[in-house]
């Protein structure tokens, strides 16, 4: 923005740093927020912004969100299921899976995959706190990774590690959506259709 005035040049610069937001965008958010008459928006803007500071930190054991101390809502549930841990890459996952209605288990959020071109490898994930958990009475390891090269790379890891261990961990099925047309499915996922095919 040419010209623009410092405070308002510095707001378009933070918003145009969060992910799928170009300068574009933050600009027309940034002086949306400033046409409000009488800066309500702002102040409501703020004060959520300071409350995710302020109250959200992340679960020491399982990587969650959560605004409570120690353990997050889902670790300290005694009604979650906790022979079942279900491996995701992070929060949004979990805001899904749990919108659902139908996994009653713990979590485990990595906090990425492995990526070896973006220099994140094995190390850079809660991996190893996972292999901790797994001790503690866990009979199964749902990994719900991604269906990216990533994401599968990250699975097939985490499946020989957990290997020794005993555990039976088994991957989110992959298929076919429901009203999609053969010759649209890309080939990765007509072969993972195809190899997870089940009796009619």
């Amino acid at each position: 923005m040419k010209h623009a005035l410092p405070s308002i040049e510095q707001a378009v610069k933070e918003i145009s740093r969060l992910p799928g937001i170009g300068r574009r965008t933050a600009q027309r958010l940034v002086l949306h927020m400033l046409a409000q008459s009488n800066g309500e928006d702002l102040d409501n803007l703020r004060q959520a912004l300071l409350a995710l500071k302020e109250q959200v930190t992340v679960c020491p054991t399982c990587f969650n969100l959560t605004e409570q101390e120690g353990e997050c809502e889902i670790c300290t549930a005694p009604e979650r299921d906790r022979r079942q841990i279900c491996v995701i890459e992070s929060y949004a996952e979990f805001l899904v899976l749990e919108q659902s209605g139908e996994y009653h288990g713990l979590y485990h959020i990595l906090g990425g995959v492995i990526a070896p071109l973006d220099g994140i490898g094995p190390d850079s994930l809660h991996l190893e706190e996972l292999e901790i958990r797994v001790r503690e009475g866990v009979q199964e390891v749902i990994v719900a990774t991604n269906p990216t090269v990533e994401g599968e790379a990250t699975a097939n890891y985490i499946a020989r590690l957990l290997k020794p261990s005993g555990i039976n961990v088994t991957r989110l099925a992959r298929g076919i959506p429901m009203g999609s047309n053969l010759d649209y499915i890309d080939s990765v996922t007509l072969t993972r259709s195809l190899s997870s095919r089940e009796k009619l």
